[in-house]
């Protein structure tokens, strides 16, 4: 008897969340599963920028320890062993730290889009966001100049 009241308290419960889902949905128009589908594939992406981003942290972060250790064990002398093709250490941590700056910029200016996009009701605000979100305002020119220098130096982009 107890498995029969359960099947149908279960049974109430799911066709009553059927129910509140069609009410919402009658009570607000503009939501659409759509859009919460394109939401949810926008914010995977985020996260998969976030996830690069860190990447580009964990970087410049062990490039500062390798100066920091070429600086304490050769001192002052000038004739260090090269890590990369022609840049010394020093200068690669100095791009990976203008680039992950960058990039950490650019990641909080997406984070905004994504969490106030669903919300935008104008058009004219979500075609902003959208520009913003394709202009990437806060990567320089030289960014895409600089990680391509990065790839070559570390032998990960042939000549």
């Amino acid at each position: 008897m107890k498995i029969s009241l359960l099947s149908r308290d279960k049974i109430e419960l799911e066709s009553s969340g059927l129910a509140a889902d069609d009410a919402a949905e009658k009570e607000h128009p503009e939501y659409s599963r759509e859009l919460e589908a394109l939401c949810e594939e926008l914010q995977t992406t985020l996260d998969g920028l976030a996830k690069i981003q860190m990447k580009m942290e964990k970087l410049s972060s062990t490039t500062k320890g390798v100066c920091e250790l070429e600086d304490y064990h050769y001192g002052e002398e000038r004739k260090r062993p090269p890590l990369f093709h022609t840049w010394p250490t020093a200068h690669f941590y100095e791009v990976s730290r203008k680039l992950s700056d960058m990039y950490g910029r650019e990641l909080l200016l997406k984070r905004v889009v994504v969490e106030q996009l669903a919300h935008a009701t104008d058009r004219d605000l979500a075609l902003s966001y959208l520009s913003m979100w394709l202009h990437q305002p806060y990567l320089e020119g030289s960014s895409r100049l600089l990680l391509e220098s990065m790839l070559l130096e570390t032998g990960h982009r042939a000549l």
